[in-house]
């Protein structure tokens, strides 16, 4: 996969830019602030169809503009030419085109265009609450199958159902309340025994992954484990559900399920987030992503397009010459307010300053 050309139109601090991208490797330089970020954003957006940065998109759209115009071109898929563009809308659908035909529905599109996406915020993974490494498997899980995207849809429709009506019931269930909630719990069951199947095999291949990778950056033999801890055990979700209900409705909210469940992060035995160093919980962030990135690259036969975002800020010279010695195979995209390492060869280099973008190398 290998995306040539990226035109941006009213999109965040860009009236109007296009730029090029190398096979291997391009840089974007340019001092903070000045729109680096953007350009990561807007692929990423193309791969995902939502920000890496943002919880609604119309953040993404310029200042007094009604829309924001994206348009991917020159995208290889084997032998074949691929076209994505979209528009997002401050009011109304956002819209999709795929070699100039409309799409209906994003999950379309899903896989078109892959990415792996590291960022700074990245390093809240490792150090904070489950929410997001329940949210960076799941990412995973739909890269490798965008089916998955629908079943993760349908858990959370139904679990917001669910949940709806616990609240409704203010701690007191009657027997209509009870005969909707055996509906629910009817639907919820199967999809919560779905979904932790789904995250267990995603884990149980993706770890060795990330131990390399974590080995690769940090320079040494440390035992490195991802662990699934699921508040249901596998194969009772339906049990479960029937043995929590009064405690549900006590709460008026689904006590356990996937959307509770963990992933562990564990260095030498001990919780990452917990016994690691700022270092070596940076290093732990980086090596989920590119363990990801690995495992896509096998999964699907070609490699994601890899954006790392500012990402030599964030680690000490050693890590960057390592990261630089093992970047993976095929097509990456980095920012940087810095020079670059020293062992970091750009193909292609643009300079962006004042929501301008100028190509000065390669």
């Amino acid at each position: 996969m290998h995306l040539q050309r990226l035109s941006l139109h009213q999109f965040r601090s860009y009236e109007h830019a296009e730029l090029d991208f190398a096979p291997g490797l391009t840089a974007l330089v340019g001092r903070n602030g000045q729109g680096k970020t953007n350009v990561l954003e807007a692929i990423a957006y193309l791969a995902t169809f939502r920000s890496f940065r943002a919880p609604t998109t119309e953040v993404m759209i310029r200042d007094d503009q009604p829309s924001a115009h994206l348009r991917a071109d020159g995208l290889r898929r084997g032998d074949r030419e691929v076209l994505l563009e979209a528009e997002i809308n401050r009011a109304g659908r956002n819209r999709l085109q795929l070699n100039g035909q409309p799409l209906n529905r994003p999950r379309e599109a899903l896989g078109v265009l892959q990415v792996t996406v590291f960022a700074p915020d990245d390093l809240a993974i490792v150090k904070e609450g489950p929410q997001l490494r329940r949210t960076l498997l799941d990412e995973l899980i739909v890269a490798l199958d965008p089916r998955a995207d629908g079943l993760l849809n349908t858990f959370d429709r139904v679990l917001r159902q669910r949940n709806a009506l616990l609240k409704q019931c203010s701690g007191r269930l009657d027997d209509g309340a009870a005969l909707t909630l055996d509906v629910w719990d009817a639907k919820m069951a199967p999809a919560a025994e779905a979904v932790m199947q789904a995250r267990f095999d995603a884990v149980t291949a993706l770890e060795p992954e990330v131990a390399a990778a974590y080995r690769a950056l940090a320079g040494a033999d440390v035992t490195v484990e991802i662990r699934y801890r699921p508040t249901i055990t596998p194969g009772t979700a339906a049990s479960a559900l029937v043995q929590n209900r009064k405690e549900d409705v006590r709460r008026g909210v689904t006590t356990a399920g996937p959307h509770r469940d963990e992933l562990e992060l564990l260095l030498r035995g001990s919780a990452a987030r917990t016994h690691g160093s700022q270092g070596e919980q940076r290093s732990f962030a980086l090596a989920l992503k590119l363990g990801g990135h690995r495992l896509l690259t096998e999964r699907i036969g070609r490699p994601p397009l890899l954006l790392l975002d500012d990402v030599f800020s964030e680690l000490d010279p050693q890590r960057c010459d390592a990261l630089i010695a093992n970047l993976p195979v095929g097509q990456t995209v980095l920012s940087s307010a810095d020079r670059l390492p020293r062992t970091a060869v750009a193909d292609i280099v643009h300079e962006i300053g004042e929501g301008q973008i100028r190509r000065v190398a390669g």
